[in-house]
């Protein structure tokens, strides 16, 4: 399941002045609070962080694939200039965003927000890597090995952990994302997350379509 406007309430209308405020974030922007899980839900956590699957990009087609990538590489060239580990990193967060039923652009912001792209961020609360995890989550549903600064380790629980807190709060993103941040309530960090998430990364599914129509010619 995708993500959509569907899920964001009317907190979410914010001044555009906000957009300029994401340029000020560098790994500072929160991070999860500890609350005790029940056995069964950790159980559910444990499952998720322990995959092991190949990345890939699920869409209908190949060239639907290809088409989402390239467009998703072009614009993050420029944070990311590398083109190999940029297709790594793309491909990685569409396997992981989608496996846990978010919108890979949606975490492309929530990155962007979080870290800035930077792998080794750490934030002054102790948050690391691209989605800027805490530790104790390790702890809690990890093993000693899971590395946060590995691009999949870190991938795979910063979209477990956002898709656990959808959960708890019933498909409602803003609390979702408070909940993230560790500012539930604050409507500054979702906020920021929405511009990101819309002015940066969203692709409308009828720029596929189109790019397929103008190949075809």
């Amino acid at each position: 399941m995708q993500l959509n406007n569907r899920h964001l309430p009317a907190h979410f209308a914010l001044p555009l002045v906000l957009a300029g405020a994401l340029l000020a974030f560098d790994a500072n922007a929160g991070a999860q609070i500890y609350t005790p899980l029940s056995a069964s839900v950790r159980a559910v956590l444990q499952r998720s962080v322990s995959d092991q699957a190949a990345p890939k990009l699920s869409f209908a087609s190949q060239y639907e694939a290809d088409a989402w990538l390239n467009e998703m590489s072009r614009r993050l060239q420029k944070r990311m200039p590398d083109a190999d580990y940029r297709t790594d990193f793309l491909t990685s967060v569409h396997y992981e965003a989608t496996r846990a039923g978010l919108d890979p652009e949606l975490v492309l912001g929530l990155i962007e927000v979080e870290s800035g792209f930077n792998k080794y961020a750490v934030s002054r609360v102790g948050a690391r890597g691209f989605m800027q995890v805490m530790p104790f989550w390790v702890k809690e549903i990890g093993t000693s090995e899971h590395n946060l600064f590995h691009l999949r380790v870190n991938l795979r629980y910063g979209c477990t952990i956002l898709r656990h807190y959808l959960d708890m709060e019933h498909g409602d993103l803003y609390r979702a994302l408070g909940r993230y941040n560790g500012s539930l309530g604050r409507p500054e960090y979702p906020n920021l997350v929405r511009t990101a998430w819309h002015k940066n990364w969203a692709t409308p599914r009828r720029t596929i379509s189109s790019l397929r129509t103008a190949a075809n010619g």
